[in-house]
């Protein structure tokens, strides 16, 4: 069993986004001026111009030497941080340039206003989350609009990325009263496997729940077509408020204020408007779910919304605790911006994480059995070549009959297969039921007479090694 991780990355721009084939590019990191953290997600843009990029789970970022053809300034911006505007002949090609950004202040005359409107002041958080869900048929688009963006996706395995997918794709959605898996169309402009970094085709394969070669630990997602842009749409729980995303936001319209607990946090800034910080929770004894939205104080519109569901079981491989404040396994996490574009919130990104395991196959394994039951042996055959020292060990076998454990006699290695010989009891046990097995067989309940027989094994390998 492999354990593996899996990060779906979407970013919309809301307008068409420039692909860089260049080898020149600018390289940098974003970082929280006050505590050094890496800014996930920023905004790096050409003022002016939806033309940009955005940063990585690690604050970084890269971005085409030749975008200075079209601004000479650079705008940098995410929430909870004062944006910032940055000359193009700042950058610096050949070195990383690292751009600490300033979190965001509330200044007092905007505090005063606040504590002074009582209506708003009296708001729980219960209440706000729940405007903000009344209010997404007015706050987002209802007719037809289409989105440009780069999507990625890749997996990480013992500190490597894998199977990394990059793409151009255009989202052609019919409004958000429609329901979005149903009525979407997506077009793909280029899509490429990044053959710079490794393969694993078996890692690569679409979620498996029937034989277990691909699964997620307490979760379940089905395989779509192995399609990872699919199960990332699926997993913006806006734009499908009114149907089924994801545990415990279920149907965001119906189900989240009733699964959760509330809490307002700190409140936050995007493009200069005010929002609320609310933080949600649900704790049960298997699973523990913690989520934060961002909601603007004007219009009610959900500018961000953050969900990771937990394993309350299992601890982190680090064995430290978490920005929830406890040490239990992520099973999915999930990352969701909006942006105000003419009055109307479009999608900015989407991020979907989760851990996963892989099956793969043993390299060596037992192909068929047959029992002889006149010659009172077990015959068991491989797909490679036997090892004979660990196959002509009797302790690596348990010969059973009718739930019996009997001794072994004679063992023979032929090559790829392997002759067990029961011991006298053993034969004499399958002589008394010769009559009752034939019957059986005559009924057509051969099933029946297999089931009488069990044999295990262990330790035993081929001449390469492989148990």
């Amino acid at each position: 069993m492999k354990l593996r991780y899996i990060i779906c990355i979407f970013f919309i721009l809301n307008c068409a986004f420039v692909h860089a084939q260049q080898n020149e590019f600018f390289f940098g990191k974003i970082e929280d001026k006050t505590t050094g953290e890496p800014v996930v997600f920023a905004n790096i843009r050409i003022k002016d111009r939806e033309l940009g990029v955005i940063t990585n789970v690690d604050g970084s970022f890269r971005i085409p030497a030749r975008y200075r053809e079209y601004g000479d300034t650079i705008v940098i911006s995410s929430m909870g941080y004062r944006t910032k505007e940055m000359p193009v002949t700042d950058f610096l090609l050949g070195e990383l340039n690292v751009i600490k950004l300033e979190p965001s202040t509330f200044n007092l005359q905007e505090a005063v206003v606040e504590a002074r409107d009582k209506r708003r002041k009296r708001l729980g958080p219960k209440r706000i989350v729940q405007k903000a869900i009344d209010a997404i048929p007015d706050n987002y688009p209802t007719t037809s609009f289409s989105t440009i963006g780069y999507y990625r996706d890749y997996q990480f395995k013992d500190g490597e990325y894998i199977n990394l997918n990059e793409g151009i794709m255009e989202v052609y959605d019919k409004g958000f009263d429609q329901l979005d898996d149903e009525t979407s169309e997506i077009q793909v402009f280029n899509f490429e496997l990044n053959k710079d970094f490794k393969q694993d085709s078996m890692a690569r394969i679409a979620y498996d729940y029937d034989s277990y070669k691909k699964i997620i630990k307490k979760a379940y997602l089905g395989a779509l077509g192995g399609n990872e842009f699919r199960i990332l749409r699926i997993h913006d729980a806006i734009r499908n408020y009114n149907t089924s995303s994801y545990d415990y936001i279920g149907t965001l319209k119906r189900d989240v204020i009733k699964n959760h607990n509330f809490l307002r946090s700190k409140d936050s800034y995007s493009d200069n408007e005010a929002l609320y910080g609310i933080k949600f929770w649900e704790i049960r004894p298997n699973y523990r779910a913690h989520g934060e939205v961002y909601i603007s104080k004007t219009d009610f519109s959900i500018h961000r919304l953050e969900y990771t569901m937990y394993d309350a079981k299992r601890t982190n491989k680090e064995n430290k605790k978490n920005r929830h404040g406890h040490k239990q396994q992520v099973i999915y996490e999930i990352s969701t911006e909006y942006r105000k574009v003419n009055g109307k919130m479009y999608l900015n990104y989407i991020s979907f994480y989760n851990t996963f395991e892989v099956r793969r196959p043993p390299k060596f394994e037992l192909d068929s059995t047959f029992v002889n039951m006149p010659g009172g042996y077990y015959a068991l055959y491989f797909n490679n070549t036997v090892d004979s020292l660990s196959a002509e060990n009797p302790k690596n076998y348990e010969m059973m009959f009718r739930n019996k454990k009997y001794g072994i006699e004679k063992i023979e290695v032929f090559g790829d297969s392997i002759r067990l010989y029961g011991d006298e009891d053993f034969k004499q046990a399958v002589f008394n039921a010769k009559g009752e097995t034939s019957a059986l067989i005559n009924k057509r309940k051969a099933n029946e007479v297999e089931d009488m027989f069990e044999i295990g094994i262990e330790n035993v390998m081929d001449i390469h090694g492989n148990r």
